[in-house]
């Protein structure tokens, strides 16, 4: 979303989410948990454990991905999409639709 607090975004003519430090390191400590985790299914393979227990850590991650994602959407919805819809951009419900339908 270009937006009014920086000149960074007209400069690079982005769209950009602006997040307040504690959001970025919420986001930061879940992506570092789920990176432990890829990695510690990387060292089950290695140490040639059992399938299932490889898939069960596969499908924990996997949840803690979709709970990432389904943060980061609510918080789309609440920033910027409501922002754009105040802006008078309708447009951006088309996007969100979009958007929900490659999340499926």
């Amino acid at each position: 979303m270009k937006c009014d607090k920086c000149q960074k975004c007209s400069e690079q003519n982005r769209r950009s989410t602006h997040r307040t430090e504690e959001e970025k390191k919420e986001l930061t400590k879940k992506l570092n948990i789920i990176e432990g985790q890829v990695r510690g299914i990387n060292q089950m393979i290695a140490d040639d454990r059992y399938c299932d227990d490889v898939l069960v850590q596969i499908a924990a991650i996997s949840k803690a991905l979709k709970s990432l994602g389904n943060h980061i959407l609510e918080s789309h919805l609440k920033s910027c999409v409501a922002y754009n819809v105040q802006m008078g951009n309708l447009d951006t419900l088309e996007d969100v639709m979009i958007l929900i339908k490659k999340l499926q």
